[in-house]
């Protein structure tokens, strides 16, 4: 529960992006996703990843970047993209409750998200 805690509330809210962004939606974002790494930012300057397989597992146990010791949570969901978004739910994480997100491209390999409950925050994607 400490984990999600931390996860819940470690999100970078987007601000002023919105001009730039691309929405992804269906295939693109299937295909944005799949296969990847996506590294969320966190507001201790870190990244946390979740690797987005192609198989629809996706797997939050790599290393979180700069956030050493205070963060080695680690989870497995499942993941899928439902029209307009992209949704997760995990086994332990969020009690197991489904989310899912809109997510747009902001250029390059950074992409901002927000989560069906308002939660805002950014991400780069590992080509």
């Amino acid at each position: 529960m400490r984990a999600t805690s931390f996860l819940a509330g470690s999100f970078v809210v987007l601000a002023g992006s919105a001009a730039l962004a691309q929405d992804l939606a269906g295939e693109a974002l299937s295909d944005t996703i799949a296969g990847r790494t996506v590294y969320l930012a966190t507001p201790l300057g870190g990244e946390f990843p979740l690797n987005y397989r192609t198989d629809g597992v996706v797997d939050g146990s790599g290393d979180a970047v700069g956030l050493g010791r205070f963060m080695q949570p680690k989870d497995t969901g499942r993941w899928w993209v439902d029209g307009p978004k992209l949704c997760q739910k995990w086994r332990t994480w969020y009690d197991g409750k489904a989310f899912c997100f809109t997510v747009a491209s902001l250029g390059g390999d950074k992409i901002a998200w927000v989560r069906d409950d308002g939660l805002k925050g950014t991400a780069r994607i590992a080509k």
